[in-house]
């Protein structure tokens, strides 16, 4: 029975026009809700097996399928091995996959050359229905019966195969030198102790997304309750138990050839096999102290355990109600926050190129990606972890010269050759300076990295800094086949360059406010502006041969300051052209994405953008236009925030609309679940941050408000343990009232559209109360989240 007093308490607080009492958030385990197998189909590429936060060691199933950059395809595919280094999400050739593991039952007749050993012709299937996949955990049953289990520390991974034939066996276990996109280099080398079992080696090996080469060593050690029968190398297809060491060269006919060692077990009738094995970018002696250090007693269950231990640690800072909600949206939550944390990983102590006492980070891929949502949202759930990035890209840059664009396998990354777009670690760096990160960062030297992307071109800016930096300082945009002969980089990409370098230079305008230089804060804002320089106002657009009814985009300019022309639906979701809009020679004045989309990449300067575009009502039909057209593509990064930009048109509301729309519908907690590429958790942050109602405009402390997928979110900062609440009254599970009515903060009217990172820092209550309709909430001049103020454009390159 409802108490009578706590009747009419309610009565009182809903007449005096306060809250009624918000919804609380319990305790729960959130691993439950993950699914790491999301996205490990249909194009998602991600990384499904085991690892811990930003670990090293990431052991999983390998498969021959095309889309196996993660490794591991919930598809028809055949089991190849299983491998300790990947990445999650990317794009390219397949990343990483290094020196996996193969197992047998036993060898034809008894004998070593009875067993197949070059990958393409040993792979094998496996029973679909046996794979579990869990935060620190894989398994599945090969065709064979053997029963394979892994988990993972920081550098080890542990694998147990168990042989329960019924039958007298003798287990061999094979170690491939070899990788996912066989791009192993001369002298794959390989030694075996004949007495312990123990496999070391190291190759070289190409990455999958660059320039240059990498070195990873590893070293494989065996239990067994049967013990080691003998052990030996293979080349080719043959196998030997009297060689113990082996230096093999990639081969003449561009194909490595299969080789490496093999242990092979005592007959047995049952066999519980653990192998484990330890990496290192620095020798072998380093895997093996990384493996003895990690895992010294080869207890899978402690193993396991310690690695879940891990994941519920760095997944503690938010918790969601579960009133009204099912488990599958849950788990699309929470695996979304799962992934943002699988890449970069932490190579700490693993740099061969140079000595520091900094972090060192690897498989950024790419900052182009990371930059918009992932790494804000670890901003907020794990600050410490970013300070570590940032510190990291900061000493790669006193090292190297440059702050990266992309990294990974220790190389300097550049699909086909190439950066993306701007340099965008500016942003990375302004994101964490802005919201007041400052554990172990130089910012001087952080300010001095991003100044000189600014300011200085690299001779190679296909990888690195920013090209055609005297047309821009001249003509203040970057103009189509420039001249330029500081620096080299294909002449392509000139639009969708010079908004990013217009809005990298914002970002850097914002460190040197902050750290009170105001000749550059006002000389960058200025630049910042540049991307003015390509708006056509009279540039029409048709689609399907009928003008669309939209006059005024973006389109790119010649040296001599005329006008040049790229259709403004060409490299959009529905430009059926095959044109290339990559990094190809060929490619658009474009990266990846249409000018219809393009024209709404000026995050800092909206309210001259909405201007230019007609006003927030012509605005925001214009984006319609572009959602509702099928023009954007909501699996590639440059999406994201249109989805949320009605904000600064005054129509919260068709944000959160459009966030309905897009959640579920594409993204869901399947295996064919992503729209693209994870991107090594853009993704997944994309999900997350969408479904706690909160977005950011990364390189600003703006985050914009939508109503959440949840009746109330509870959000912990690691750094002051204050704790950030978003209550909803109205709450609807079937999501027809998602229509912020009014907000109030710690009790008070609250109507601004947007919030800044110290509500999470400092922690209090955003109630949203929510119906059905649109109101009026958010929509007035002084509610839009902060922009550029409006100024008349300088004088057009003509009137020079």
């Amino acid at each position: 029975m409802i108490h009578p007093l706590f009747l009419a308490l309610l009565r009182v607080a809903l007449v005096s026009g306060l809250d009624a009492p918000s919804a609380a958030v319990d305790d729960y385990d959130v691993l439950q809700y993950v699914n790491p197998l999301i996205g490990s189909t249909n194009g998602g590429n991600v990384f499904a097996g085991a690892t811990i936060p930003y670990g090293m060691a990431k052991a999983v199933a390998d498969t021959d399928s095309p889309s196996r950059q993660g490794g591991f395809t919930f598809d028809n595919s055949n089991i190849t091995g299983f491998s300790s280094l990947h990445d999650s999400g990317t794009g390219g050739q397949p990343s990483l996959g290094n020196f996996p593991l193969f197992p047998y039952v036993s060898c034809t007749d008894d004998k070593v050359n009875g067993c197949t050993y070059p990958k393409r012709t040993r792979k094998t299937t496996y029973d679909r229905d046996s794979v579990v996949a869990s935060p620190g955990y894989f398994g599945l049953t090969l065709s064979s019966g053997i029963q394979v289990h892994m988990t993972a520390t920081h550098h080890t991974s542990l694998f147990r195969f168990r042989v329960a034939s019924g039958q007298t066996t003798s287990p061999l276990i094979l170690l491939d030198l070899t990788d996912l996109s066989d791009s192993r280099q001369d002298n794959g080398t390989i030694f075996v102790d004949e007495t312990t079992g123990r496999l070391t080696g190291y190759a070289r090996f190409l990455p999958s997304f660059g320039s240059g080469s990498y070195v990873p060593y590893f070293c494989a050690d065996f239990d067994s309750d049967a013990g080691i029968r003998d052990n030996g190398i293979f080349v080719n297809s043959r196998a030997d138990t009297s060689v113990k060491n082996l230096t093999v060269s990639r081969s003449i006919n561009g194909y490595p050839l299969p080789a490496g060692g093999f242990v092979r077990f005592n007959h047995n009738v049952n066999h519980t096999i653990l192998a484990r094995v330890g990496l290192s970018f620095i020798s072998t002696a380093q895997a093996c102290r990384n493996a003895e250090d990690e895992i010294p007693n080869f207890d899978f269950d402690a193993t396991r355990s310690a690695a879940v231990n891990v994941w519920t640690r760095k997944l503690a800072p938010i918790r969601v109600s579960r009133t009204g909600v099912g488990s599958s949206v849950l788990t699309n939550f929470y695996s979304g926050i799962y992934r943002t944390m699988v890449n970069p990983q932490d190579y700490t102590g693993e740099n061969p190129l140079w000595r520091s006492a900094e972090p060192y980070f690897d498989s950024f891929y790419c900052l182009w990606d990371s930059f918009r949502s992932q790494l804000p949202f670890l901003t907020i759930v794990d600050p410490s972890a970013v300070s570590r990035m940032v510190r990291s890209l900061i000493d790669t840059q006193r090292h190297l010269g440059w702050l990266p664009d992309c990294r990974m396998s220790l190389c300097k990354e550049s699909l086909l050759g190439y950066t993306q777009g701007g340099s965008n670690a500016d942003v990375v760096l302004a994101d964490a300076y802005v919201k007041g990160l400052s554990e172990g960062i130089d910012w001087d030297n952080g300010y001095a990295a991003v100044q000189k992307d600014a300011e200085v071109e690299p001779y190679d800016w296909s990888n690195e800094g920013r090209g055609g930096l005297a047309s821009w300082r001249i003509l203040n945009y970057i103009p189509v086949e420039d001249f330029d002969y500081l620096g080299f980089g294909t002449m392509t990409r000139s639009v969708s360059r010079t908004l990013e370098y217009s809005y990298n230079d914002f970002t850097i305008a914002q460190m040197a406010r902050g750290l009170n230089k105001t000749g550059d804060a006002e000389k960058y804002e200025a630049t910042s502006r540049y991307w003015q320089n390509l708006f056509r106002a009279d540039q029409t657009s048709v689609i399907s041969g009928a003008d669309t009814g939209f006059k005024g985009f973006f389109q790119p300019r010649n040296l001599n300051g005329t006008w040049g022309y790229q259709d403004p639906m060409a490299c959009s979701n529905i430009d059926g052209s095959g044109r290339a809009c990559s990094l190809q020679n060929t490619g658009a004045e474009t990266f990846e994405s249409s000018l219809w989309e393009y024209q709404f990449f000026t995050p800092h300067d909206m309210l001259t953008l909405v201007t230019l575009l007609g006003g927030p009502a012509e605005f925001t039909r214009r984006l319609d236009y572009l959602h509702d057209r099928n023009i954007t593509y909501i699996g590639n990064e440059p999406s994201f925030l249109t989805v949320f930009q009605y904000h600064y048109a005054g129509r919260p509301g068709k944000s959160t609309a459009r966030a309905h729309f897009y959640i579920p519908r594409f993204f869901s907690p399947t295996p064919a679940g992503l729209p693209g590429n994870d991107d090594s958790g853009a993704m997944g942050s994309f999900v997350a941050m969408t479904m706690m109602g909160l977005f950011p405009n990364p390189g600003q402390n703006v985050y914009l408000i939508t109503a959440p997928f949840f009746e109330a979110v509870d959000i912990t900062s690691p750094l002051t343990n204050r704790t950030a609440k978003v209550r909803t009254v109205n709450f609807d599970p079937t999501y027809q009232s998602i229509y912020i009515q009014s907000a109030t903060l710690n009790g008070e009217p609250y109507s601004r559209n947007w919030i800044s990172h110290d509500f999470f820092t400092e922690g209090g209550e955003l109630v949203l109360t929510l119906g059905r309709n649109e109101s009026r909430w958010g929509t007035s001049a002084d509610d839009l989240p902060p922009s550029l103020p409006v100024v008349a454009p300088g004088p057009s390159v003509d009137d020079i």
